[in-house]
Protein backbone atom coordinates (compact mmCIF):
# COMPACT_ATOMS: atom_id res chain seq x y z
CA UNK A 1 0.00 0.00 0.00
CA UNK A 2 1.75 3.48 -0.98
CA UNK A 3 0.44 6.47 1.03
CA UNK A 4 1.77 10.05 0.47
CA UNK A 5 3.95 11.70 2.93
CA UNK A 6 1.97 14.73 2.97
CA UNK A 7 0.16 13.96 6.06
CA UNK A 8 2.60 14.69 8.51
CA UNK A 9 4.95 17.91 8.74
CA UNK A 10 7.29 19.15 6.32
CA UNK A 11 10.94 19.88 7.44
CA UNK A 12 11.27 23.30 6.31
CA UNK A 13 14.71 23.61 6.92
CA UNK A 14 15.88 20.46 4.55
CA UNK A 15 13.05 22.43 1.91
CA UNK A 16 15.38 25.36 2.05
CA UNK A 17 18.87 23.04 1.75
CA UNK A 18 17.07 21.59 -0.94
CA UNK A 19 16.80 25.12 -2.83
CA UNK A 20 20.38 26.63 -2.22
CA UNK A 21 21.74 23.06 -3.47
CA UNK A 22 20.04 23.63 -6.46
CA UNK A 23 21.31 27.29 -6.70
CA UNK A 24 24.59 26.23 -6.31
CA UNK A 25 24.11 23.11 -9.36
CA UNK A 26 22.52 26.17 -11.54
CA UNK A 27 25.70 28.10 -10.80
CA UNK A 28 28.30 25.23 -11.48
CA UNK A 29 26.73 25.13 -14.22
CA UNK A 30 26.19 28.68 -15.70
CA UNK A 31 29.78 29.41 -14.83
CA UNK A 32 31.03 26.76 -17.03
CA UNK A 33 29.18 28.45 -19.71
CA UNK A 34 26.55 26.06 -19.96
CA UNK A 35 22.76 27.05 -21.23
CA UNK A 36 20.00 25.74 -18.93
CA UNK A 37 17.04 24.44 -21.21
CA UNK A 38 13.29 22.82 -20.52
CA UNK A 39 11.90 20.61 -23.10
CA UNK A 40 8.65 18.98 -23.02
CA UNK A 41 7.59 16.87 -20.23
CA UNK A 42 4.49 15.14 -22.04
CA UNK A 43 5.64 13.48 -25.18
CA UNK A 44 4.17 11.35 -27.81
CA UNK A 45 7.09 8.93 -28.12
CA UNK A 46 9.10 7.60 -25.01
CA UNK A 47 12.43 6.11 -26.02
CA UNK A 48 11.81 2.09 -25.69
CA UNK A 49 14.19 1.34 -23.19
CA UNK A 50 14.65 -2.11 -21.30
CA UNK A 51 12.61 -2.08 -18.16
CA UNK A 52 11.61 2.15 -17.77
CA UNK A 53 7.59 2.57 -18.01
CA UNK A 54 6.46 6.35 -18.95
CA UNK A 55 3.00 6.53 -17.29
CA UNK A 56 0.78 7.24 -19.58
CA UNK A 57 -0.39 10.73 -19.61
CA UNK A 58 -3.89 10.68 -22.32
CA UNK A 59 -4.31 10.81 -25.83
CA UNK A 60 -1.57 9.07 -26.93
CA UNK A 61 1.00 11.01 -24.82
CA UNK A 62 3.23 9.65 -22.07
CA UNK A 63 5.26 11.40 -19.16
CA UNK A 64 8.59 11.36 -19.97
CA UNK A 65 11.33 9.06 -18.07
CA UNK A 66 14.49 11.30 -19.12
CA UNK A 67 14.81 14.91 -21.47
CA UNK A 68 17.14 13.14 -23.37
CA UNK A 69 15.35 13.01 -27.05
CA UNK A 70 14.05 16.65 -26.93
CA UNK A 71 17.85 17.65 -25.41
CA UNK A 72 19.91 15.80 -28.28
CA UNK A 73 17.16 17.54 -30.59
CA UNK A 74 18.74 20.59 -29.73
CA UNK A 75 21.93 19.38 -30.13
CA UNK A 76 21.52 18.47 -33.69
CA UNK A 77 20.06 21.76 -34.15
CA UNK A 78 23.20 23.67 -33.52
CA UNK A 79 22.91 24.28 -29.63
CA UNK A 80 26.26 24.27 -27.95
CA UNK A 81 26.93 22.90 -23.98
CA UNK A 82 23.28 22.60 -21.94
CA UNK A 83 21.73 21.23 -19.41
CA UNK A 84 18.08 20.79 -17.97
CA UNK A 85 17.25 19.99 -14.08
CA UNK A 86 12.96 18.94 -14.01
CA UNK A 87 10.65 16.67 -13.19
CA UNK A 88 10.96 12.73 -14.95
CA UNK A 89 8.25 10.01 -14.46
CA UNK A 90 8.83 6.19 -13.92
CA UNK A 91 5.81 3.80 -13.36
CA UNK A 92 6.42 1.45 -10.46
CA UNK A 93 9.33 2.27 -9.04
CA UNK A 94 8.76 3.37 -5.34
CA UNK A 95 10.71 2.58 -2.52
CA UNK A 96 13.54 4.34 -0.02
CA UNK A 97 15.86 5.35 -3.44
CA UNK A 98 12.71 5.60 -5.89
CA UNK A 99 9.73 7.60 -6.38
CA UNK A 100 7.52 7.75 -9.40
CA UNK A 101 8.18 11.02 -10.40
CA UNK A 102 11.50 12.75 -9.41
CA UNK A 103 14.14 15.48 -10.34
CA UNK A 104 16.60 14.75 -12.78
CA UNK A 105 19.36 16.69 -14.44
CA UNK A 106 21.03 16.08 -17.39
CA UNK A 107 23.81 17.63 -18.93
CA UNK A 108 25.62 17.32 -22.58
CA UNK A 109 28.92 18.26 -23.95
CA UNK A 110 29.02 18.47 -28.13
CA UNK A 111 32.20 17.65 -29.49
CA UNK A 112 33.47 16.48 -26.15
CA UNK A 113 34.30 12.73 -25.07
CA UNK A 114 32.97 10.96 -22.33
CA UNK A 115 36.27 10.86 -19.89
CA UNK A 116 35.23 14.92 -19.75
CA UNK A 117 31.99 13.78 -17.83
CA UNK A 118 34.64 12.23 -15.42
CA UNK A 119 35.82 15.25 -14.36
CA UNK A 120 32.28 16.87 -14.51
CA UNK A 121 30.67 14.76 -11.98
CA UNK A 122 33.42 14.83 -9.53
CA UNK A 123 33.70 18.35 -9.59
CA UNK A 124 29.71 18.75 -9.21
CA UNK A 125 29.42 16.10 -6.20
CA UNK A 126 32.83 18.09 -4.61
CA UNK A 127 30.95 21.02 -4.54
CA UNK A 128 27.52 20.09 -3.84
CA UNK A 129 29.10 18.16 -0.61
CA UNK A 130 31.67 20.81 0.17
CA UNK A 131 34.30 18.40 -0.31
CA UNK A 132 37.17 17.31 -2.91
CA UNK A 133 36.44 13.75 -3.91
CA UNK A 134 38.23 11.78 -6.73
CA UNK A 135 36.59 9.09 -7.99
CA UNK A 136 37.49 5.35 -7.84
CA UNK A 137 37.66 3.49 -11.34
CA UNK A 138 36.51 -0.19 -11.85
CA UNK A 139 35.72 -1.73 -15.04
CA UNK A 140 32.43 -4.00 -15.59
CA UNK A 141 33.91 -7.18 -17.20
CA UNK A 142 36.84 -7.05 -14.65
CA UNK A 143 34.33 -6.86 -11.34
CA UNK A 144 31.75 -8.95 -12.84
CA UNK A 145 35.29 -11.50 -13.38
CA UNK A 146 36.26 -11.22 -9.75
CA UNK A 147 33.08 -11.15 -8.01
CA UNK A 148 30.19 -12.65 -10.14
CA UNK A 149 32.75 -15.47 -11.54
CA UNK A 150 31.53 -14.69 -15.53
CA UNK A 151 32.94 -12.81 -17.86
CA UNK A 152 29.74 -10.21 -19.71
CA UNK A 153 31.92 -9.47 -22.80
CA UNK A 154 32.48 -13.22 -23.75
CA UNK A 155 29.14 -14.70 -22.64
CA UNK A 156 26.15 -12.33 -22.73
CA UNK A 157 22.79 -12.98 -20.57
CA UNK A 158 21.20 -10.15 -19.58
CA UNK A 159 19.01 -11.53 -17.37
CA UNK A 160 21.83 -12.83 -15.15
CA UNK A 161 23.76 -9.50 -15.58
CA UNK A 162 20.87 -7.98 -14.54
CA UNK A 163 20.57 -9.75 -11.39
CA UNK A 164 24.25 -9.78 -10.70
CA UNK A 165 24.89 -6.08 -10.82
CA UNK A 166 21.69 -5.83 -8.39
CA UNK A 167 22.74 -8.72 -5.98
CA UNK A 168 26.57 -8.86 -6.46
CA UNK A 169 29.00 -6.60 -7.90
CA UNK A 170 26.58 -3.04 -6.49
CA UNK A 171 26.75 -4.44 -3.42
CA UNK A 172 30.58 -5.20 -4.14
CA UNK A 173 31.84 -1.59 -4.92
CA UNK A 174 32.94 0.89 -1.75
CA UNK A 175 30.20 1.79 -0.26
CA UNK A 176 31.73 5.40 0.49
CA UNK A 177 33.25 8.21 -1.85
CA UNK A 178 32.68 8.50 -5.09
CA UNK A 179 32.64 5.41 -7.61
CA UNK A 180 32.37 4.82 -11.54
CA UNK A 181 31.94 1.65 -13.23
CA UNK A 182 33.13 2.27 -16.59
CA UNK A 183 33.04 0.12 -19.97
CA UNK A 184 29.61 -1.40 -19.71
CA UNK A 185 29.14 -4.55 -22.38
CA UNK A 186 28.16 -3.79 -25.84
CA UNK A 187 24.86 -5.27 -25.68
CA UNK A 188 24.15 -3.20 -22.23
CA UNK A 189 24.74 0.34 -24.13
CA UNK A 190 21.38 1.83 -24.25
CA UNK A 191 21.54 5.09 -26.62
CA UNK A 192 25.53 4.87 -26.23
CA UNK A 193 28.08 4.46 -28.92
CA UNK A 194 30.11 2.11 -28.54
CA UNK A 195 34.72 2.52 -28.25
CA UNK A 196 36.00 2.60 -31.49
CA UNK A 197 38.89 0.61 -30.00
CA UNK A 198 37.31 -2.37 -28.20
CA UNK A 199 33.32 -2.33 -29.89
CA UNK A 200 32.54 -5.07 -27.17
CA UNK A 201 31.91 -2.17 -24.61
CA UNK A 202 29.73 0.58 -24.90
CA UNK A 203 31.09 4.16 -23.69
CA UNK A 204 28.91 4.07 -20.99
CA UNK A 205 29.59 4.74 -16.92
CA UNK A 206 27.52 4.73 -13.81
CA UNK A 207 28.57 6.82 -11.03
CA UNK A 208 27.73 5.80 -7.28
CA UNK A 209 28.33 8.17 -4.31
CA UNK A 210 28.45 6.19 -0.62
CA UNK A 211 26.96 3.00 -2.54
CA UNK A 212 23.83 4.52 -3.90
CA UNK A 213 23.91 5.11 -7.94
CA UNK A 214 23.37 8.80 -9.22
CA UNK A 215 24.24 9.13 -12.57
CA UNK A 216 24.81 7.29 -16.05
CA UNK A 217 26.85 8.80 -18.45
CA UNK A 218 27.27 8.28 -22.37
CA UNK A 219 29.32 8.97 -25.37
CA UNK A 220 26.42 9.76 -27.16
CA UNK A 221 25.36 7.72 -30.18
CA UNK A 222 24.55 9.75 -33.49
CA UNK A 223 24.41 6.55 -35.99
CA UNK A 224 20.55 6.85 -36.49
CA UNK A 225 20.07 3.72 -38.70
CA UNK A 226 22.13 1.52 -35.44
CA UNK A 227 19.78 3.41 -33.03
CA UNK A 228 16.73 2.25 -35.04
CA UNK A 229 18.09 -1.58 -34.70
CA UNK A 230 18.17 -1.17 -30.95
CA UNK A 231 15.42 0.24 -30.33
CA UNK A 232 13.86 -2.27 -32.76
CA UNK A 233 15.65 -4.57 -30.34
CA UNK A 234 14.34 -3.29 -27.35
CA UNK A 235 10.53 -3.36 -28.52
CA UNK A 236 10.92 -7.01 -29.66
CA UNK A 237 12.37 -8.04 -26.25
CA UNK A 238 9.63 -6.17 -24.70
CA UNK A 239 7.13 -7.64 -26.17
CA UNK A 240 8.68 -10.71 -25.27
CA UNK A 241 8.11 -10.31 -21.96
CA UNK A 242 5.01 -8.92 -22.26
CA UNK A 243 5.30 -5.24 -21.72
CA UNK A 244 4.12 -2.39 -23.53
CA UNK A 245 5.68 -0.80 -26.38
CA UNK A 246 5.86 2.60 -27.96
CA UNK A 247 6.16 4.35 -31.22
CA UNK A 248 9.55 5.43 -32.43
CA UNK A 249 10.47 8.88 -32.23
CA UNK A 250 10.74 9.95 -35.87
CA UNK A 251 11.45 13.50 -35.23
CA UNK A 252 14.49 12.35 -33.14
CA UNK A 253 15.50 9.52 -35.59
CA UNK A 254 15.89 11.90 -38.45
CA UNK A 255 17.62 14.68 -36.55
CA UNK A 256 20.35 12.19 -35.19
CA UNK A 257 22.90 12.06 -38.19
CA UNK A 258 22.89 16.01 -37.64
CA UNK A 259 24.22 15.82 -34.08
CA UNK A 260 27.93 16.22 -33.65
CA UNK A 261 29.84 13.61 -31.34
CA UNK A 262 28.86 14.25 -27.88
CA UNK A 263 29.05 13.52 -24.29
CA UNK A 264 25.81 13.20 -22.08
CA UNK A 265 25.01 12.46 -18.69
CA UNK A 266 21.73 11.71 -16.36
CA UNK A 267 22.00 12.76 -12.61
CA UNK A 268 19.58 11.77 -10.18
CA UNK A 269 18.80 15.16 -8.15
CA UNK A 270 17.03 13.84 -4.99
CA UNK A 271 19.57 10.85 -4.93
CA UNK A 272 22.18 13.88 -4.95
CA UNK A 273 20.78 15.97 -2.30
CA UNK A 274 20.08 12.82 0.09
CA UNK A 275 23.59 12.24 0.75
CA UNK A 276 24.38 15.83 0.72
CA UNK A 277 21.61 16.22 3.64
CA UNK A 278 22.86 12.70 5.40
CA UNK A 279 19.48 11.65 4.60
CA UNK A 280 18.42 7.77 3.51
CA UNK A 281 15.60 7.77 1.81
CA UNK A 282 13.96 10.34 -1.42
CA UNK A 283 10.82 10.93 1.08
CA UNK A 284 13.14 12.71 4.01
CA UNK A 285 14.08 15.42 0.88
CA UNK A 286 11.08 15.83 -1.41
CA UNK A 287 7.97 16.91 -0.10
CA UNK A 288 5.00 14.94 -1.15
CA UNK A 289 7.16 12.14 -1.90
CA UNK A 290 5.48 8.43 -2.44
CA UNK A 291 6.36 5.99 0.21
CA UNK A 292 5.32 2.43 1.08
Amino acid sequence: MRRMNDSGPIDFTLLKARAAYLKTIRAFFDARGFCEVETPVRIPAPANEAFLEPPPAGDGRWLRTSPELHMKRLLAAGADKIYQIGPCFRDYECGRKHNPEFTMLEWYRPNESIHVLYEDVAALVSTVLGATLRPQIFHVAERYQTIAGWDPLTTWDEDRFDEDMVLKIEPSLPQEGLVYLVDYPAPAAALARLNPDDPRVAERFEAYLNGVEIANGYGELTEAVEQRQRFEATIRMREAHQLPTYPLDEAFLEALPTMPPTAGIALGIDRLIMIACGKHALAEVRPFCEIR
